[in-house]
């Protein structure tokens, strides 16, 4: 199966992950159940759920954006296609999140 594949995170564990050029492939990937924005925003939020147990409520969600195969291998960083994230520590479940081009990863790291 290709398509979208969205990847609960935090900026601690993405910050691991951009260090080792990959990110794992999740226990349970989220994938869009369709490419409509509506299937898609649904995945968004339901990883950034996932993201917000991850933080235990203390910090900000992310979220991995990646397209490709749904093969069950780590995720290169070349198939990130962008990065959602709270702009301020998480406080309110539906609230959206800020989108980050790959370029601006590592702005994000730092606490842009």
């Amino acid at each position: 199966m290709t398509g979208r594949l969205y990847v609960p995170s935090s900026l601690d564990l993405l910050a691991v992950w951009v260090s080792a050029g990959e990110v794992p492939w999740p226990l349970e990937p989220i994938l869009a159940a369709d490419e409509d924005e509506e299937s898609e925003y649904a995945a968004l939020m339901t990883a950034a759920d996932v993201s917000a147990e991850l933080i235990a409520g203390v910090g900000r969600r992310v979220v991995v954006v990646a397209e490709g195969a749904a093969d069950g291998h780590p995720i290169g960083l070349r198939r990130v296609v962008a990065v959602h994230a709270d702009v301020e520590d998480f406080t309110d479940p539906d609230d959206d999140l800020a989108w980050f081009a790959t370029q601006e990863i590592e702005q994000l790291l730092r606490g842009g």
